[in-house]
């Protein structure tokens, strides 16, 4: 699991933490709203419901290809019965679940659910509680996603700002005098597909007629990661063409750095808390 977050709902802090691409929400800080001295009491009570093992039961068949669907049926039977008593670490044991987790940990300790599973926990405690956690829940991906949006549109600008450093070099030393405007274009354009190529491995042409669809270009597109080295590589070529270097010894230049540098930030946490916000 990865950095926390924390939403107040009706007074109760409740920490949400990211768990294979998905949002899981603490079911332990909920089950605090009902009973702040008796949580793994509150949950158990939910757990051993019938309508509970059906609800949770449907999220796995559609959501986990490993469910143990045979044992599900099982547990199923078993409680309707008054001395059914089942642990979410026995439940996960005996169907292979992912919908509910016990997790020890730096960023938050306790029994965590899919969002799915949490709302319908919300429900069971109090059903204004699950409108408040889900109004509060809504709001703070709104925010994130806000942020993410932001994030982007700065590294677009700094890209384009990038590249007008870019064509200035190209416009000093790559084009002689007397070209026509179509010639010079041409060599603008060839320019940025000499780094669409380093980067992205095609052409802005390629890219358009695989996406005949899209609106916009290849950058448009761009992961936030691609659009950092991209603007980096701008950089760097501007700098190789006032060094008077080849096309062919600029390009094979630029997609070392391409390589090196995406690998870098693929590996950065700070670059992931962003993208992670954004799923």
């Amino acid at each position: 699991m990865g950095k926390k977050e924390i939403i107040s709902v009706q007074g109760t802090e409740i920490v949400l933490l990211p768990h294979k691409k998905e949002d899981y929400i603490s079911l332990t800080d909920m089950a605090r709203y009902k009973n702040p001295s008796a949580t793994g009491l509150v949950i158990a009570h939910w757990l051993r419901n019938r309508y509970t093992i059906e609800i949770i039961g449907i999220w796995e068949r559609i959501n986990n290809p490993i469910f143990n669907v045979t044992e599900f049926g099982n547990i199923k039977n078993e409680s309707g019965s008054q001395s059914f008593v089942i642990t979410v670490k026995q439940w996960g044991e005996r169907t292979n679940a992912i919908g509910i987790v016990s997790k020890p940990g730096r960023y938050g300790s306790g029994t965590f659910a899919h969002k799915d599973i949490a709302f319908e926990f919300a429900t069971w405690i109090s059903a204004e509680f699950k409108f408040y956690l889900i109004k509060e829940f809504q709001r703070l991906k709104e925010n994130e996603q806000k942020q993410q949006s932001l994030e982007w549109s700065l590294q677009r600008t700094l890209s384009k700002i990038n590249y007008r450093i870019h064509t200035d070099a190209i416009k000093e030393t790559l084009i002689p005098l007397e070209l026509t405007k179509e010639q010079i274009s041409h060599i603008y354009a060839n320019e940025a597909d000499l780094l669409n190529v380093a980067l992205f491995g095609k052409t802005a042409m390629q890219w358009r007629k695989e996406n005949p669809k899209s609106s916009g270009n290849i950058r448009d597109y761009a992961t936030l990661e691609q659009l950092v080295v991209l603007s980096n590589m701008e950089s760097i070529n501007a700098l190789l063409i006032r060094q008077n270097l080849s096309q062919q010894e600029r390009i094979k230049q630029l997609n070392g750095v391409a390589i090196m540098q995406m690998k870098s930030l693929l590996g950065n946490q700070n670059v992931k808390l962003l993208n992670n916000k954004a799923k």
